[in-house]
């Protein structure tokens, strides 16, 4: 039988295993915190704080929103939209990035097309006036 022998380990190569195992470390610590920062909040489920926490919702956003839901849950991003006061597709799409949800469903462009559409008609439901002259014309 051979004699084992004893694994020798210079100080250098611990030195380069300890920056490679503190890199896997900081990696890992990193994904975990992007994968903290992009949790969905769902806008029927979430509380005020978490709501909060979405940059661009303040306070007063936040209790319109939780004030709307409390009368129904919000149908889609559409409903949305057009039942909480100063929400346009604009920010509809910025809080969407940051990983706010309706139904568990991101914005999309549809969606803010639809909201307009929405929108547009309540426009087109009143007639303008036209523009007639309150005088005949001097002769």
């Amino acid at each position: 039988m051979r004699p084992i022998r004893k694994l020798r380990i210079s100080t250098k190569g611990l030195i380069v295993l300890k920056k490679i195992l503190a890199r896997l470390l900081l990696l890992s610590a990193m994904v975990c915190a992007g994968a903290a920062m992009a949790a969905s909040v769902d806008v029927n489920q979430a509380t005020e704080a978490e709501l909060d926490s979405i940059k661009g919702v303040g306070p007063a956003l936040s209790g319109k929103i939780m004030a709307e839901r409390q009368k129904a849950p919000f149908k889609d991003w559409t409903d949305f939209i057009n039942r909480t006061k100063g929400m346009g597709p604009s920010a509809a799409k910025r809080f969407s990035e940051q990983g706010m949800t309706v139904g568990g469903t991101a914005y999309t462009d549809a969606a803010g097309e639809a909201s307009n559409k929405s929108t547009n008609k309540k426009t087109q439901a009143t007639p303008a006036k036209s523009a007639q002259p309150t005088h005949p014309p001097a002769q």
